[in-house]
């Protein structure tokens, strides 16, 4: 053999040994469930130039990895399939995914109150538990979860970005798996599969005590108008970067979002509305689709004026934020849960009753998502008022079947003001599809407010039990606003950082 050959036969062998194999990210695996009704992206790495066949439900699909070695092929649209199906990608090497179904995807981060786990859930007292059924507690649920058609990724911050050669990132929603996922998001995809009787698969990626700020990516804040070039502190892009930007492009239906308590204990108001609108907007647009839906959990009651931080906090720091929480709800699809009944301590920042909060996500999904109509998905919201004599009548949306005091005892949380701004106790009853607020002290009232203070755990409800939005008449960035403006528009124009 000469050296001609001998040398063609070894450039041979390293060509074979260099050429990569097909390279899945870590969110496509055995067990996924796929977004039905939407185009789905199958993606990885290769060679460059390497031929790579999707086939999946009767598609069958080839590219080519580009120069870099990424490729991607597009699925059309999946009808909801409770059959566990094969996916199949074959290049160099075959990748058989199996256990796949098609259904409903959701994404579910924030900070701590996401991440509890269904461990923790576990633990919570049995008395605390708001419904049950039977025999049947939610605190018991880790006894029950067997339902196949849920399944769960829980996201690795470390791990996410780097492939798994074993496929394993996707359970069903039981045993040692469920134990470590969060219950807001588990409890979510329980209630939307009763409703839907699809598959339900859910990601959680969450980060205990996280602020906004990591987030959201460094280009996201340089490319808002608000933010411009100005340094953003918090460490932007820290946890999106490997634990978000890594999912996309994984079809989804939507985002669930609870998250705030960092950011109020720094006190903020108009500036977490924007930061909160600017996550909104640059994750939509990871996923190349402003309209996935966004739902997020307005803060529980807690002592925040009693810690002892950096800044100075006072009772109305919980409800100035979540004012500004509610702010964002100008941008489409979008919607928000109150959870002013759902705290047990007020010395504990984790209420509790997270199938509760699950539950109520789902509400906004199911009524806004899936049509279901018939169900009432929030509670009573404040529009607008008119003074009557000496008492200010208050019109409310969101009613329900009607108004109501949840113990069927006097309506508490209201307080009421004149001229002076001096705001005290105020008597307030339900007049049909109205509330009617006055006080004895106060002969010619101008502003009211509703579980306008930290420890607030009013009793206003609808008929169907979910509790009413604290609010204040006498909001200021409102009145910032010309008459008939929308409250988008504060997102843009009201207030300087």
């Amino acid at each position: 053999m000469n050296k001609h050959t001998l040398l063609s036969i070894t450039i041979f062998l390293l060509s074979v040994q260099l050429k990569a194999e097909i390279v899945l990210p870590r969110i496509l695996g055995h067990n996924m469930v796929l977004q039905q009704g939407k185009p789905v992206v199958i993606w990885g790495k290769a060679s460059a130039g390497e031929t790579v066949n999707v086939q999946f439900a009767g598609q069958n699909q080839t590219t080519s990895a580009d120069v870099s070695g990424k490729w991607s092929v597009t699925l059309k649209p999946l009808k909801a399939s409770s059959n566990p199906e094969e996916l199949v990608i074959a290049g160099t090497n075959l990748i058989r995914l199996q256990n796949i179904l098609v259904g409903e995807v959701w994404l579910c981060s924030g900070q701590s109150n996401m991440e509890y786990t269904m461990r923790k859930n576990s633990k919570v007292k049995p008395s605390l538990a708001m419904q049950s059924v039977g025999e049947y507690n939610p605190v018991d649920e880790l006894a029950y979860a067997n339902n196949p058609q849920i399944r769960i990724f829980l996201v690795n911050r470390k791990e996410l970005s780097k492939p798994d050669s074993m496929h394993r990132g996707w359970n069903m929603a039981q045993d040692s798996a469920l134990r470590s996922f969060s219950a807001p998001a588990y409890f979510f995809a329980k209630e939307l599969y009763k409703n839907l009787n699809v598959p339900i698969g859910v990601i959680s990626s969450a980060v205990p005590g996280s602020r906004i700020e990591p987030w959201i990516s460094e280009a996201a804040f340089r490319e808002d108008p608000y933010f411009g070039n100005e340094k953003v502190d918090g460490e932007p892009g820290k946890f999106y970067e490997p634990m978000i930007r890594p999912l996309a492009p994984f079809a989804l239906k939507g985002f669930l979002w609870y998250q705030g308590e960092s950011n109020c204990f720094l006190k903020e108001t108009i500036t977490y509305s924007h930061k909160l609108k600017t996550l909104i907007t640059s994750w939509r647009s990871a996923w190349n689709d402003q309209k996935l839906s966004f739902y997020y959990v307005s803060l529980a009651p807690f002592n925040y004026s009693e810690s002892k931080g950096k800044v100075a906090l006072t009772r109305e720091t919980l409800p100035e934020f979540r004012e500004a929480q509610e702010l964002v709800l100008s941008l489409p699809r979008t919607g928000m849960i109150v959870t002013t009944d759902l705290a047990d301590n007020l010395s504990d920042i984790h209420p509790p009753f997270k199938w509760e909060i699950g539950r109520r996500l789902a509400l906004l999904a199911l009524s806004a998502d899936y049509e279901k109509n018939d169900l009432v998905s929030e509670g009573p919201v404040y529009e607008k008022m008119k003074t009557k004599g000496r008492s200010i009548e208050l019109s409310f949306s969101q009613i329900g079947s009607g108004l109501a005091s949840r113990d069927g005892q006097g309506l508490t949380g209201f307080t009421i003001a004149g001229a002076d701004g001096i705001f005290v106790s105020a008597e307030a009853r339900i007049d049909g599809k109205r509330i009617l607020v006055s006080s004895p002290s106060v002969q010619h009232p101008v502003s009211v407010r509703f579980a306008w203070d930290e420890a607030a755990q009013p009793n206003l409800v609808n008929k169907e039990g979910l509790p009413a939005r604290p609010f204040r008449t006498d909001n200021p960035l409102k009145s910032q606003l010309p008459e008939g403006q929308k409250r988008s528009e504060a997102l843009n124009t009201a207030n300087s950082k």
